[in-house]
């Protein structure tokens, strides 16, 4: 944490507790919020209506097949009938769509997010369960909590850092979980068995079928995927921006190289992966590389250095 990060005000202008500027409340800058809340909102487009349009063809599926997640039990939600479903789906994607924008980020934010969520049990109360929805739909719940948020707001605050740092812990566990889920059921035998040579039999492609002749190779990679998960909890020590942008790279290339293989990806899960960057450094860089192509030098260093 930088000295700027501990001695700035916060955004209503009173000075802020140093205790609190610790991990949790660490101050970002609102630009982060701003692209983030610009990318997840438009994001659940792609995701309605391309990833997973498979959704919306449970408003043609009697409502006996209907067995609720225990939330949508708990919370008595209504069952998916074809006007329930429809209207839900566009009402979701009207709201994200007006949220983008950046109007009313608490009211519309929290729609969305409600709207998502409700999309969500519809989508997973027919014996499927995705664990690649959970960072992202913390990240739909915490954009709203932080308010106003423009792209060129280099103020920091701590709303914003609490929203970011909780998304980043929900990132992390949806890595650690898994493993732990793996163990669980699995136990130690889950990386000696077949579940990778499974999956490239039934979805490979040719980057990953000469995997096959080559059993080894799939267990190694079973026991550095589970090695990697449970080492996740690392992924919170990671601040500095270089480092931020590293793990980034990292994680998505990782989710690009399953795809690759196997043909599956976590786009949500990749979307909340991307709050991790250092967005508000983007204006900077691009100035630095508009820069040094008509041989400026960048901006507070002597000409010629």
């Amino acid at each position: 944490m930088s000295r700027s990060d501990v001695s700035s005000p916060a955004t209503d202008g009173t000075p802020r507790n140093p205790l609190r500027a610790a991990w949790w409340f660490r101050p970002v800058p609102l630009t982060r919020i701003a692209v983030m809340r610009t990318i997840a909102y438009l994001f659940i487009w792609v995701d309605v209506l391309v990833t997973t349009q498979w959704v919306k063809a449970h408003a043609n599926v009697p409502t006996e097949w209907y067995a609720p997640l225990t939330v949508g039990k708990l919370l008595h939600l209504p069952d998916p009938t074809h006007t329930v479903v429809t209207v839900v789906q566009w009402a979701l994607l009207l709201t994200a769509l007006v949220a983008a924008t950046g109007r009313a980020p608490r009211v519309l934010g929290t729609a969305v997010f409600l709207l998502y969520f409700e999309w969500m049990v519809i989508a997973m109360s027919y014996g499927k369960v995705d664990h690649d929805r959970i960072a992202f739909l913390v990240l739909l719940a915490v954009l709203p909590t932080v308010g106003v948020a423009r792209f060129r707001d280099r103020r920091r605050s701590e709303a914003a850092g609490f929203a970011m740092a909780v998304v980043l812990v929900a990132v992390m566990l949806t890595y650690f979980l898994a493993a732990w889920a793996k163990i669980r059921f699995g136990g130690w035998d889950w990386p000696t068995g077949s579940t990778l040579a499974r999956a490239v039999i039934r979805r490979g492609t040719w980057l990953s079928d000469w995997t096959l002749d080559f059993p080894w190779l799939l267990e190694a990679m079973q026991w550095a995927m589970i090695g990697l998960e449970l080492l996740s909890p690392l992924i919170l020590l990671v601040w500095r921006d270089r480092a931020r942008v590293a793990l980034v790279v990292f994680l998505i290339g990782f989710h690009l190289m399953v795809f690759a293989g196997v043909t599956i990806v976590f786009l949500p899960h990749c979307v909340a992966i991307l709050s991790i960057l250092p967005w508000e450094r983007v204006p900077e860089l691009r100035s630095r590389l508009v820069g040094r192509s008509r041989g400026l030098a960048p901006a507070g260093s002597p000409a010629g250095t």
